[in-house]
């Protein structure tokens, strides 16, 4: 149940531009070459997906006027250097790298081709770009800002689930730096909402099990994911864990939040990020320098609730509450 239409709002409507214009000038079409962290196109749908409508607005027709060039790292993050170097071997006009590993392979694997990262939450921090306004370099995209948005996504928690007092923060250390960020926010924000939390890593699919045995031993009373790869291609898994344990969980975004088990959401439309993505693609293609291409932010951060796990798991979100959701899974 839509409680808001947002797409006016997020200010990301693509206007249809003059297109495909390097294509006709060399005679062949331009290829982008994507790094993604998932297995396969069938896990990274939602995105690849939003990305392909957003070129099709645009006048783009893969096959006649433009080559995407996939390739998926499956979680292994040392696959990354492995594809961003085999895409600048195959020449690609452009290499679009989705969350930090794949636009830090990126950067080490070229400082010409130009690069659209997505699913950063901190690109200065990360030394992708010099400056938010103008990146310099051969690197711009979008952040999602999800560092910032921890002690907001608190609050929300808490105000959606009062009873929750003790938090697993689940947390993947092979992003090192980033993850110890999310946590210091978090803990932070906890004391004035008077929750404790612990951070429980796992940074491979097969660990998953043993992190939930942790939990199980930390009688926690509620889960907190961060924004990850690795959480978002286990998310079916992880939220039968959380069902099975009746434990009311907040994630990152509207995809991880649909499963069956996983409570709420609160972060940025990540599916018209990647829709909007396609407009710098465009550009760059067409000439534009990534160097000039201010890296862009969201513009709205949904609520989502599902509230067929809380019937489930036998949460009663305050009427304060549900009607801050802009979106319920029913």
């Amino acid at each position: 149940m839509q409680r808001r239409d947002f797409c006016a709002g997020l200010g990301m409507a693509i206007i249809a531009l003059p297109s495909v214009a390097r294509a006709g000038q060399t005679g062949k079409p331009p290829r982008v070459g994507m790094l993604w962290h998932a297995a396969n196109e069938i896990e990274e749908a939602p995105y690849l997906g939003a990305f392909r409508r957003g070129m099709k607005a645009l006048g783009y027709v893969e096959g006649q006027n433009v080559e995407l060039v996939l390739r998926f790292a499956d979680e292994k993050y040392e696959r990354f250097d492995t594809q961003a170097a085999e895409l600048v071997q195959l020449k690609v006009d452009l290499i679009y790298a989705v969350t930090p590993p794949a636009a830090l392979a990126a950067q080490r694997a070229t400082k010409t081709i130009p690069v659209v990262f997505l699913s950063i939450p901190d690109p200065v921090r990360l030394k992708l770009v010099e400056k938010i306004p103008r990146p310099g370099g051969n690197m711009t995209g979008f952040s999602h800002m999800m560092h910032e948005l921890q002690g907001k996504r608190l609050e929300m928690f808490k105000m959606a689930v009062p009873s929750i007092s003790n938090l697993a923060l689940l947390v993947n250390p092979a992003n090192g730096d980033i993850h110890r960020k999310y946590v210091e926010e978090t803990q932070d924000a906890q004391a004035s909402l008077k929750i404790t939390s612990r951070s429980i890593e796992f940074s491979k699919p097969e660990e998953i099990e043993n992190a939930f045995d942790t939990i199980d031993q930390g009688q926690f009373n509620g889960v907190m994911l961060y924004s990850d790869g690795l959480f978002f291609a286990q998310r079916e898994r992880i939220a039968k864990l959380l069902l099975d344990r009746r434990l009311p969980s907040m994630w990152f975004s509207k995809e991880t939040a649909e499963p069956l088990g996983s409570l709420m959401s609160y972060g940025p439309d990540l599916q018209s990020i990647f829709y909007r993505s396609a407009t710098y693609v465009d550009k760059i293609l067409n000439g534009a320098n990534p160097a000039d291409l201010p890296v862009e932010f969201p513009m709205t951060y949904p609520i989502v609730f599902n509230l067929k796990t809380a019937e489930l798991i036998g949460v009663n979100a305050p009427q304060t509450f549900l009607l801050l959701v802009d979106e319920m899974i029913e």
